[in-house]
């Protein structure tokens, strides 16, 4: 069984729309170590496509999304330094 992951990081980005959640994400999670966790709050629907997407471009991987009257929650592992 894998053990779940805390946050180690807060990025609130509700109420911001496309490209910013994606590009605050990227920038956050550029200046965090390894093994850092990062919890993402996004309200922008695009995100749900946006974020995987981005992610699939770096090292780092989407431990969970949870989804909850249209806010969206992203917790996102740090696995190397870009």
């Amino acid at each position: 069984m894998v053990e779940a992951k805390d946050a180690t990081h807060l990025l609130d980005v509700l109420g911001f729309f496309c490209p910013v959640p994606v590009a605050e994400a990227k920038q956050a999670l550029s200046n965090m170590n390894v093994g850092s966790v990062l919890q993402v709050l996004a309200s922008d629907p695009e995100t749900l496509h946006d974020i995987p997407l981005m992610l699939g471009r770096t090292p780092h991987e989407l431990l969970s999304v949870e989804s909850n009257e249209g806010e969206y929650a992203f917790l996102i592992e740090v696995k190397a330094n870009e």
